[in-house]
């Protein structure tokens, strides 16, 4: 009996302890969990590209002026900085559109989430030998980006330049070279790395450029011959992983993008119209 008796004591004293961790890794994990929502210091993952000055020059003042503090993490690409914000190193981007987001959502097994569309750059036709897209001849070289998203984006733009036509109800957000129906203009596409497109802009006829790589190469943007109309899923968002997208910090920035603000700090920084406005 005095086996069984201290036997009973020894499970009781374990439950005992087991229940007590267990109550303080919730209470931690719960402690965690909302101070991520109301904290005050929060990062950005930044990659090269317009939008990230945007938030930096327009958005991070008044965050600050909130007593918010922002630290900025350098990324060479897109893609690294949306793996370490699926991991939780980081706390948003600002860098891709609904299309990029879900194909890295469904490829990554991740659950990134938007918070707020803003303004975005389109991409357009650049030449270096000619003036006008009128100028387009049959066997014309055009070089296009070779990533799925801006591949997609530019095959539209050369449906609304008039030189290819493309079938019927094809979706806009994954149109590729299979879908052209009629290469009206006959025109010889190429398809490449979008950041190469400027170096070898001589050696092409026309060219898609995307407006991140328009800003990163430092070419005019005035220049452009015809730019894209830019739909909903492809506006730039400020993105966050799931679980964030309610949080205080996050609904803050939503406000100060959407602020009057603002929009008129776009209306004095974009008198050119290189920034195309969310649709509201």
């Amino acid at each position: 009996m005095g086996f069984i008796k201290q036997k009973l004591v020894n499970n009781v004293v374990v439950l005992t302890l087991f229940s007590a961790i267990f109550f303080i890794t919730a209470c931690d994990n719960s402690s965690s969990k909302a101070d991520n929502q109301t904290k005050k210091e929060i990062s950005m993952g930044v990659s090269p590209g317009p939008y990230n000055d945007l938030f930096n020059d327009a958005v991070k003042p008044i965050l600050e002026s909130e007593g918010y503090k922002v630290k900025l993490v350098n990324f060479p690409h897109l893609l690294e900085s949306d793996v370490a914000l699926s991991e939780g190193s980081i706390d948003l981007t600002v860098a891709q559109h609904t299309a990029y987001m879900d194909v890295f959502n469904s490829q990554r097994k991740a659950n990134l989430k938007p918070v707020v569309h803003v303004p975005s750059v389109p991409a357009a036709i650049f030449s270096n030998k000619f003036t006008s897209i009128e100028n387009v001849f049959p066997g014309a070289k055009i070089g296009i980006p070779q990533d799925a998203s801006n591949a997609a984006r530019s095959y539209n733009l050369l449906e609304k330049a008039g030189w290819i036509k493309l079938k019927p109800n094809t979706n806009p957000i994954i149109v590729g070279k299979n879908d052209i129906a009629e290469n009206i203009a006959g025109v010889n596409i190429v398809e490449m790395d979008s950041a190469n497109i400027p170096r070898v802009l001589n050696e092409l006829d026309f060219a898609v450029i995307p407006g991140s790589i328009v800003y990163s190469a430092n070419i005019d943007s005035k220049k452009a011959l015809l730019s894209e109309t830019i739909i909903p899923d492809l506006e730039i968002m400020v993105v966050v992983n799931e679980g964030n997208e309610n949080s205080q910090w996050a609904k803050d920035i939503k406000r100060i993008y959407q602020s009057q603000q603002f929009k008129d700090y776009m209306q004095t920084h974009n008198q050119n119209g290189y920034w195309v406005m969310p649709q509201e």
